[in-house]
Protein backbone atom coordinates (compact mmCIF):
# COMPACT_ATOMS: atom_id res chain seq x y z
CA UNK A 1 0.00 0.00 0.00
CA UNK A 2 1.50 3.43 -0.82
CA UNK A 3 -1.13 5.45 0.69
CA UNK A 4 -1.17 4.32 4.56
CA UNK A 5 -3.22 7.34 6.58
CA UNK A 6 -2.07 5.95 9.54
CA UNK A 7 1.49 7.21 9.28
CA UNK A 8 0.34 10.55 10.43
CA UNK A 9 -1.13 9.22 13.56
CA UNK A 10 1.65 7.29 14.28
CA UNK A 11 2.81 9.73 17.48
CA UNK A 12 1.11 12.98 18.93
CA UNK A 13 4.00 15.15 17.46
CA UNK A 14 2.38 14.21 14.04
CA UNK A 15 -1.22 14.24 15.09
CA UNK A 16 -0.62 17.58 16.14
CA UNK A 17 1.04 18.80 13.33
CA UNK A 18 -2.25 17.91 10.86
CA UNK A 19 -4.98 18.51 13.70
CA UNK A 20 -7.62 20.37 11.53
CA UNK A 21 -9.50 21.99 14.31
CA UNK A 22 -8.32 23.63 17.56
CA UNK A 23 -10.42 24.69 20.26
CA UNK A 24 -9.00 27.83 22.34
CA UNK A 25 -9.73 30.12 25.08
CA UNK A 26 -10.26 32.60 22.32
CA UNK A 27 -13.22 31.38 20.35
CA UNK A 28 -15.21 31.62 24.18
CA UNK A 29 -17.59 33.16 25.55
CA UNK A 30 -18.65 32.49 29.30
CA UNK A 31 -22.14 33.25 30.30
CA UNK A 32 -22.35 34.47 33.78
CA UNK A 33 -25.92 35.32 35.75
CA UNK A 34 -25.67 38.28 38.04
CA UNK A 35 -27.53 38.96 41.74
CA UNK A 36 -28.96 41.79 43.05
CA UNK A 37 -26.80 42.58 46.40
CA UNK A 38 -23.63 41.76 47.40
CA UNK A 39 -21.80 39.11 48.72
CA UNK A 40 -24.33 36.66 47.28
CA UNK A 41 -23.19 33.39 45.35
CA UNK A 42 -26.01 30.71 45.01
CA UNK A 43 -25.39 27.70 42.76
CA UNK A 44 -27.96 26.84 40.35
CA UNK A 45 -29.20 23.33 41.34
CA UNK A 46 -29.55 22.13 37.36
CA UNK A 47 -26.46 23.29 36.76
CA UNK A 48 -23.26 21.95 38.72
CA UNK A 49 -20.35 24.37 39.20
CA UNK A 50 -22.27 27.44 37.87
CA UNK A 51 -23.28 30.31 40.58
CA UNK A 52 -25.71 33.32 40.58
CA UNK A 53 -23.09 35.77 41.48
CA UNK A 54 -23.21 39.62 42.78
CA UNK A 55 -21.80 42.41 41.14
CA UNK A 56 -18.76 42.28 43.45
CA UNK A 57 -18.52 38.47 43.48
CA UNK A 58 -19.17 38.56 39.81
CA UNK A 59 -16.00 40.75 39.24
CA UNK A 60 -13.84 38.37 40.76
CA UNK A 61 -15.23 35.65 38.93
CA UNK A 62 -14.01 37.69 35.69
CA UNK A 63 -10.70 38.43 36.53
CA UNK A 64 -10.12 34.56 37.62
CA UNK A 65 -11.23 34.05 34.03
CA UNK A 66 -9.52 36.75 32.46
CA UNK A 67 -6.17 35.06 33.80
CA UNK A 68 -7.10 31.82 32.54
CA UNK A 69 -7.26 33.99 29.16
CA UNK A 70 -11.08 34.09 28.86
CA UNK A 71 -11.82 37.28 27.75
CA UNK A 72 -15.69 37.54 26.55
CA UNK A 73 -18.82 37.10 28.94
CA UNK A 74 -22.30 37.20 28.48
CA UNK A 75 -24.19 38.96 31.38
CA UNK A 76 -27.49 37.73 32.23
CA UNK A 77 -30.24 39.49 35.03
CA UNK A 78 -31.41 37.42 37.63
CA UNK A 79 -34.72 39.42 38.32
CA UNK A 80 -36.85 39.20 41.45
CA UNK A 81 -40.22 38.47 40.80
CA UNK A 82 -41.33 42.17 42.55
CA UNK A 83 -39.51 44.27 39.89
CA UNK A 84 -41.23 42.54 36.92
CA UNK A 85 -43.93 44.09 35.40
CA UNK A 86 -46.14 43.73 31.87
CA UNK A 87 -43.86 46.14 29.90
CA UNK A 88 -40.27 44.96 31.72
CA UNK A 89 -39.46 48.53 32.32
CA UNK A 90 -36.57 47.53 34.58
CA UNK A 91 -34.89 46.31 31.74
CA UNK A 92 -34.18 50.30 30.49
CA UNK A 93 -34.02 51.65 33.87
CA UNK A 94 -30.49 52.97 33.96
CA UNK A 95 -30.99 52.99 38.15
CA UNK A 96 -31.19 49.05 37.87
CA UNK A 97 -28.76 46.98 39.17
CA UNK A 98 -28.45 44.98 36.11
CA UNK A 99 -27.09 48.41 34.40
CA UNK A 100 -25.70 49.71 37.05
CA UNK A 101 -23.36 46.53 37.25
CA UNK A 102 -22.46 46.42 33.57
CA UNK A 103 -20.97 50.03 33.98
CA UNK A 104 -19.17 48.89 37.44
CA UNK A 105 -17.74 45.91 35.09
CA UNK A 106 -16.69 47.78 31.88
CA UNK A 107 -15.31 50.29 34.62
CA UNK A 108 -12.92 47.41 36.12
CA UNK A 109 -12.32 45.32 32.89
CA UNK A 110 -12.38 48.03 30.09
CA UNK A 111 -10.13 45.12 27.82
CA UNK A 112 -12.77 42.48 28.39
CA UNK A 113 -15.68 41.91 25.57
CA UNK A 114 -19.07 42.05 27.40
CA UNK A 115 -22.35 41.08 25.94
CA UNK A 116 -25.50 41.42 26.89
CA UNK A 117 -29.33 40.00 26.53
CA UNK A 118 -31.86 41.86 24.93
CA UNK A 119 -34.87 40.56 25.34
CA UNK A 120 -37.95 41.01 27.93
CA UNK A 121 -38.64 37.81 29.50
CA UNK A 122 -36.28 38.34 32.63
CA UNK A 123 -38.32 41.48 32.93
CA UNK A 124 -41.65 40.29 32.08
CA UNK A 125 -44.55 39.19 34.46
CA UNK A 126 -45.57 37.18 31.88
CA UNK A 127 -42.33 35.32 31.55
CA UNK A 128 -42.22 35.98 27.50
CA UNK A 129 -39.50 37.50 25.02
CA UNK A 130 -42.52 39.95 24.05
CA UNK A 131 -45.48 42.31 24.86
CA UNK A 132 -48.22 40.19 25.68
CA UNK A 133 -51.87 41.44 25.41
CA UNK A 134 -54.92 38.90 25.78
CA UNK A 135 -52.93 36.10 25.63
CA UNK A 136 -50.87 37.12 22.33
CA UNK A 137 -47.25 38.38 21.64
CA UNK A 138 -47.27 41.77 20.09
CA UNK A 139 -44.18 42.19 17.49
CA UNK A 140 -43.91 45.48 16.41
CA UNK A 141 -44.61 46.95 19.99
CA UNK A 142 -41.97 45.09 21.26
CA UNK A 143 -39.58 46.47 19.48
CA UNK A 144 -40.20 49.70 20.87
CA UNK A 145 -39.18 48.14 24.39
CA UNK A 146 -36.21 46.05 23.08
CA UNK A 147 -34.95 49.14 21.10
CA UNK A 148 -35.28 51.01 24.92
CA UNK A 149 -33.61 47.97 26.81
CA UNK A 150 -30.92 48.19 23.66
CA UNK A 151 -29.76 51.69 24.29
CA UNK A 152 -29.75 51.35 28.23
CA UNK A 153 -27.40 49.00 27.81
CA UNK A 154 -25.21 50.91 25.33
CA UNK A 155 -24.71 53.25 27.46
CA UNK A 156 -23.31 51.10 30.57
CA UNK A 157 -20.25 50.86 27.32
CA UNK A 158 -20.65 47.38 27.07
CA UNK A 159 -19.75 45.68 23.46
CA UNK A 160 -21.88 43.30 22.08
CA UNK A 161 -26.00 43.19 22.28
CA UNK A 162 -27.31 40.04 22.11
CA UNK A 163 -31.60 40.40 20.77
CA UNK A 164 -32.42 36.67 21.81
CA UNK A 165 -36.31 37.66 21.13
CA UNK A 166 -36.71 36.48 18.06
CA UNK A 167 -39.27 39.18 17.18
CA UNK A 168 -39.31 40.13 13.49
CA UNK A 169 -37.24 43.13 12.68
CA UNK A 170 -35.62 43.14 15.87
CA UNK A 171 -31.90 43.09 14.82
CA UNK A 172 -32.62 46.59 12.03
CA UNK A 173 -34.67 48.30 14.99
CA UNK A 174 -31.85 48.06 17.57
CA UNK A 175 -29.18 49.18 14.85
CA UNK A 176 -31.49 52.24 13.99
CA UNK A 177 -31.51 53.22 17.18
CA UNK A 178 -27.87 52.44 18.56
CA UNK A 179 -26.99 54.84 15.19
CA UNK A 180 -29.05 57.15 15.57
CA UNK A 181 -27.83 57.80 19.57
CA UNK A 182 -23.97 58.06 18.84
CA UNK A 183 -23.31 53.77 19.30
CA UNK A 184 -22.68 52.83 15.93
CA UNK A 185 -19.67 51.37 16.92
CA UNK A 186 -21.49 48.58 19.75
CA UNK A 187 -21.92 45.28 18.08
CA UNK A 188 -25.06 42.51 17.67
CA UNK A 189 -24.89 39.52 17.87
CA UNK A 190 -28.11 38.13 16.89
CA UNK A 191 -29.51 34.95 18.05
CA UNK A 192 -30.78 34.53 14.12
CA UNK A 193 -31.83 30.44 14.55
CA UNK A 194 -32.47 30.24 18.39
CA UNK A 195 -35.13 27.34 18.63
CA UNK A 196 -38.23 26.55 20.84
CA UNK A 197 -35.63 23.72 22.59
CA UNK A 198 -36.66 21.30 25.16
CA UNK A 199 -33.08 21.84 26.11
CA UNK A 200 -33.21 25.53 28.07
CA UNK A 201 -34.81 23.96 31.22
CA UNK A 202 -31.65 24.57 33.65
CA UNK A 203 -31.35 28.16 32.10
CA UNK A 204 -34.85 29.18 32.99
CA UNK A 205 -34.42 27.53 36.51
CA UNK A 206 -31.19 29.90 37.21
CA UNK A 207 -33.34 32.95 35.86
CA UNK A 208 -37.01 32.17 36.92
CA UNK A 209 -37.62 33.11 33.09
CA UNK A 210 -40.05 30.77 32.23
CA UNK A 211 -43.58 31.62 30.83
CA UNK A 212 -46.36 31.93 32.90
CA UNK A 213 -48.93 30.59 30.60
CA UNK A 214 -48.08 29.36 26.96
CA UNK A 215 -45.02 28.55 25.32
CA UNK A 216 -42.33 29.92 22.90
CA UNK A 217 -43.10 28.38 19.87
CA UNK A 218 -44.80 31.18 18.17
CA UNK A 219 -41.54 32.83 17.58
CA UNK A 220 -38.99 31.03 18.41
CA UNK A 221 -38.18 28.48 15.41
CA UNK A 222 -39.58 24.73 15.17
CA UNK A 223 -36.63 22.20 15.57
CA UNK A 224 -37.76 20.70 12.66
CA UNK A 225 -36.73 23.54 10.10
CA UNK A 226 -33.32 24.36 8.72
CA UNK A 227 -34.39 26.40 5.30
CA UNK A 228 -36.38 28.57 7.68
CA UNK A 229 -32.66 29.25 9.63
CA UNK A 230 -31.53 30.69 6.19
CA UNK A 231 -34.58 33.10 6.04
CA UNK A 232 -33.95 34.57 9.83
CA UNK A 233 -30.25 35.14 9.05
CA UNK A 234 -30.76 36.67 5.67
CA UNK A 235 -32.98 39.00 7.49
CA UNK A 236 -30.52 39.57 10.28
CA UNK A 237 -27.56 40.32 7.96
CA UNK A 238 -29.72 42.49 6.29
CA UNK A 239 -30.41 44.67 8.77
CA UNK A 240 -26.80 44.80 10.25
CA UNK A 241 -26.02 41.74 12.48
CA UNK A 242 -22.13 41.73 13.14
CA UNK A 243 -22.75 37.55 14.30
CA UNK A 244 -25.29 35.49 13.24
CA UNK A 245 -26.32 32.76 16.56
CA UNK A 246 -27.25 29.67 16.29
CA UNK A 247 -28.93 28.25 19.86
CA UNK A 248 -28.78 25.09 20.42
CA UNK A 249 -25.85 23.92 19.74
CA UNK A 250 -25.07 20.18 19.57
CA UNK A 251 -28.82 19.22 17.81
CA UNK A 252 -28.12 22.17 15.66
CA UNK A 253 -24.91 21.07 14.35
CA UNK A 254 -26.28 20.48 10.44
CA UNK A 255 -27.27 24.70 11.16
CA UNK A 256 -23.82 25.53 12.04
CA UNK A 257 -22.62 23.80 9.36
CA UNK A 258 -24.93 25.41 7.30
CA UNK A 259 -24.58 28.81 8.65
CA UNK A 260 -20.79 28.78 8.23
CA UNK A 261 -21.54 27.77 3.92
CA UNK A 262 -23.62 30.45 3.96
CA UNK A 263 -22.53 33.62 5.53
CA UNK A 264 -19.36 35.62 5.75
CA UNK A 265 -20.56 37.16 9.36
CA UNK A 266 -18.39 35.35 12.47
CA UNK A 267 -21.04 32.44 13.08
CA UNK A 268 -22.28 31.55 17.15
CA UNK A 269 -23.34 28.47 18.61
CA UNK A 270 -24.73 28.80 22.30
CA UNK A 271 -23.91 25.15 24.04
CA UNK A 272 -26.60 25.36 26.39
CA UNK A 273 -27.90 24.42 29.78
CA UNK A 274 -29.37 21.47 29.14
CA UNK A 275 -26.64 20.50 27.02
CA UNK A 276 -24.07 21.26 30.20
CA UNK A 277 -26.26 19.72 32.50
CA UNK A 278 -26.30 16.24 30.79
CA UNK A 279 -22.61 16.05 30.84
CA UNK A 280 -22.43 16.85 34.37
CA UNK A 281 -25.39 14.55 35.22
CA UNK A 282 -24.09 11.16 33.38
CA UNK A 283 -20.27 12.55 34.69
CA UNK A 284 -21.92 12.65 38.45
CA UNK A 285 -23.15 8.80 37.88
CA UNK A 286 -19.52 7.50 36.48
CA UNK A 287 -20.92 6.89 33.28
CA UNK A 288 -18.41 9.55 31.32
CA UNK A 289 -14.68 10.74 31.78
CA UNK A 290 -16.47 14.51 31.74
CA UNK A 291 -12.73 16.56 30.68
CA UNK A 292 -12.77 14.44 27.70
CA UNK A 293 -16.34 14.44 26.80
CA UNK A 294 -16.47 18.09 27.49
CA UNK A 295 -13.33 19.35 25.22
CA UNK A 296 -14.87 16.62 22.58
CA UNK A 297 -17.93 18.63 22.47
CA UNK A 298 -16.71 21.98 22.12
CA UNK A 299 -14.23 20.77 19.43
CA UNK A 300 -17.74 19.18 17.42
CA UNK A 301 -19.39 22.28 17.77
CA UNK A 302 -16.17 24.21 16.48
CA UNK A 303 -15.67 21.45 13.68
CA UNK A 304 -19.25 22.38 12.74
CA UNK A 305 -18.37 25.47 11.65
CA UNK A 306 -18.82 27.75 14.76
CA UNK A 307 -16.18 30.77 15.38
CA UNK A 308 -17.55 31.26 18.64
CA UNK A 309 -18.76 29.73 21.39
CA UNK A 310 -21.27 30.33 24.29
CA UNK A 311 -20.59 28.08 26.58
CA UNK A 312 -20.94 26.89 30.55
CA UNK A 313 -17.88 24.89 30.09
CA UNK A 314 -15.63 27.98 29.06
CA UNK A 315 -13.61 28.16 32.56
CA UNK A 316 -13.47 24.35 33.20
CA UNK A 317 -11.91 24.02 29.83
CA UNK A 318 -9.25 26.90 30.15
CA UNK A 319 -8.51 25.17 33.60
CA UNK A 320 -7.51 22.35 31.06
CA UNK A 321 -5.36 23.99 29.36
Amino acid sequence: MHIRPRRNRKTQAIRSLVEETKVTTDDLIFPLFLLEGTNQKIEVESMPGIYRLSVDLMLKEIEACMNLGITAFDVFPVVPEHYKDKLGTKGYDSKFFYLTALREIKKQFPEAAIMTDVAMDPYSSDGHDGLVVDGKILNDETLEILGKMALAQAETGIDILGPSDMMDGRVGYIREVLDENGFEEVSIMSYSAKYASAFYGPFRDALDSAPKAGDKKTYQMNPANQREALIEADLDVDEGADFLMVKPALAYLDVIKLFKDSYSQPIAAYNVSGEYAMLKAAAEKGWLEYDKVMAETLLSIKRAGADIILTYHAKEFAQLA
